[in-house]
Formats: structure tokens, C-alpha cells, sequence
């Protein structure tokens, strides 16, 4: 679906174009053939770069083909419960800006709900403002699991259970995706910089560098959660290990200590002559002789530590 829209300085209201003009936002959701080839014939878009828009694996980068610039980035999304990132390209062409995704996006909506200031005239200072609100969109989810993950961890005991282990792993999962789209979309935000692909005014330029910044700051928070995510893991790896390591101690101590009268007893059933067998004592003889034994040992694995 093809949708065109136009907010200009002395309207400050984006509208609904039947048709395109000059100066007019194209948002393009999940293009049919026919739509893709409109896009190619009427704007001269390039055909295979609006195709790898609706690529689910896509990456993020840029690319400049005729004067129009390309840019692939990755919007996080969330659905049942879980967070997603889905390609996204925004475009700067010579009298238009456009954006070509797959599915319908919550992102956008601040947009056309009017929840950011923009004006689709202004095309560079426009399409900064949409990479803008992408980091904002990052911040808002990383947070959110930043929070979760220190919650976690602050209510976690000496025990870890299975449900727990689950929780963070899919937090560390979902950290890793979106880590793999900010690294190459801060790569590409670089190269925007450079000012090879944009024209730059200084208002602009400032306005990119927040971008840039606020992109570079996302990634190091997402690596300090996996960073905490990781060592938390260790530390509980290691505390089970330990906890495992006192068990298996004390029961194999358990087991040398409950041996010992275990042997006294086995022997005096054999019908071999031994030592107090005709002794109408023998059997408290036995008793005390393992309960000295067994005493002596329990004394000896204490003082070494090892019950």
C-alpha cells in the first residue's frame, strides 16, 4: 500500500494526499509487484533496493543510486509479548522522501498521529528526525530490560530455578538482535556524517551527531546488560557447581562413616572363628568398637573440613 502525505511549514498539519507532489512523505507498506514497479517507473526508484526493503534478513547500510539515497535500518517492534526488529528503509530522493516497509509499524503512528515535529518539506532535517525516533524506539526496549534483567537479578537467592535461566536467555537473546541491527546502523549513521550522501546544513549537522551519539550510547548499554546477563550466569554456574561439589562431599563422607560398623558387623556373621565370638559380650564388644571407630573417623573429616 502506498500512502502519500505532506506537511508543510505554514500548514504545520500533515495531510493525506490523493496524489503525489513535490515535497510529499511516500510511505510504502508490504508493496505488491504492481506497487513496486510504480515505484520504479514513476520515481525511478531503484527495483532491487526496494525489494531488499521487504527482506526480513536484511541489514542495515547505505547506498546512493542516481541521487537518491538508500538507507537500511532495523525498528524494534514488539508482538505477543515479545521484542522483534524489522527492516526498514528510509530514502532521500530530489523533491521527496520515502519509507518502504514490510509490515504495518507502531513506529510510524508517532509520526501520523502527530507526535513529532516534522515537516516532510525538509527532507534531510526529516529523515534525521525519523532515525532519531529510531533510537528512541531502541532506548525504550533496552531500558525496559535493563530494568528487568536488575530486578532479576536483585530477587534471585542462593537458588536459581529453570523458569529464571529461561528469563535470561530470552532477554540475552533479544539483547544480541538488537545489537546486530545498531553496530551496522551506527556504521551507516558514520558514513551520513561524512556528509558523502546528504548535504548537511549546520542546523542538520547537529541534529545527525545526536543521532550518531545517541545511537553509539545504545550500544554500549545493550553490551552492559549482556555484560550483566553473562556474569550473573557465571555466578550462579559457579554457586550450583560449588553447592554440587558440598553434596557429593557429604554424602561420600556419609558413606566411608557408615561403612566402617557396616564391616564389623558383615564380618562377625561369618561362621569363622573370631576374635570374642564365644564371649557372652560380644555383641556389645562389636558396638563399642565401631561406635570408637566410626567416633575417630567423624572426628578426623571434621578437623579436615571435609562434613
Amino acid at each position: 500500500m502506498i500512502t502519500y502525505y505532506q506537511k508543510t511549514v505554514t500548514t504545520r498539519k500533515l495531510k493525506v494526499l490523493p496524489e503525489f507532489k513535490v515535497g510529499s512523505w511516500i510511505h510504502v507498506e508490504d508493496p505488491s509487484e504492481e506497487e513496486l514497479l510504480k515505484l520504479e517507473t514513476d520515481f525511478k526508484l531503484d527495483r532491487g533496493l526496494l525489494a531488499d526493503a521487504i527482506d526480513q534478513y536484511e541489514v542495515p547500510r547505505v547506498e546512493e543510486v542516481d541521487g537518491t539515497t538508500y538507507i537500511f535500518t532495523r525498528i524494534p517492534y514488539e508482538e505477543e509479548g515479545k521484542i522483534f526488529t524489522a527492516p526498514v528503509l528510509l530514502g532521500v530522493a530530489d523533491s521527496f522522501v520515502f519509507t518502504v516497509c514490510k509490515k504495518k509499524l507502531q513506529f510510524f503512528e508517532h509520526f501520523i498521529a502527530y507526535r513529532v515535529t516534522f515537516f516532510t518539506t525538509q527532507k534531510v532535517r526529516f529523515l534525521l528526525h525519523m532515525l532519531l525516533e529510531v533510537d528512541s524506539a531502541y532506548a525504550r526496549y533496552i531500558t525496559r530490560i535493563n530494568k528487568e534483567v536488575r530486578r532479576l537479578s536483585a530477587e534471585l537467592s542462593m537458588t536459581i530455578s529453570n523458569a529464571d535461566i529461561i528469563r535470561f536467555m530470552d532477554h540475552e537473546t533479544i539483547l544480541h538482535d538488537l545489537l546486530d541491527a545498531l553496530v551496522p546502523t551506527n556504521a551507516a549513521l558514520q558514513k551520513l556524517l561524512s556528509g558523502r550522501f546528504l548535504t548537511l546544513r549546520d542546523e542538520d549537522k547537529a541534529l545527525a551527531e545526536d543521532v550518531y551519539l545517541g545511537n553509539g550510547q545504545l550500544i554500549e548499554l545493550c553490551r552492559a546488560n549482556l555484560r550483566t546477563i553473562v556474569n550473573v550466569r557465571n555466578a550462579y554456574s559457579t554457586i550450583m557447581s560449588n553447592n554440587l561439589n558440598r553434596v557429593i562431599k557429604l554424602l561420600t563422607s556419609i558413606t566411608i562413616v557408615l561403612m566402617i560398623p557396616s564391616i564389623l558387623v558383615n564380618m562377625y556373621g561369618m561362621n569363622l572363628p573370631l576374635p570374642f565370638t564365644n564371649s557372652p559380650h560380644a555383641f556389645w564388644i562389636v558396638i563399642l568398637a565401631s561406635g570408637v571407630i566410626t567416633g575417630g573417623v567423624l572426628y578426623l573429616f571434621k578437623r579436615k573440613e571435609w562434613l
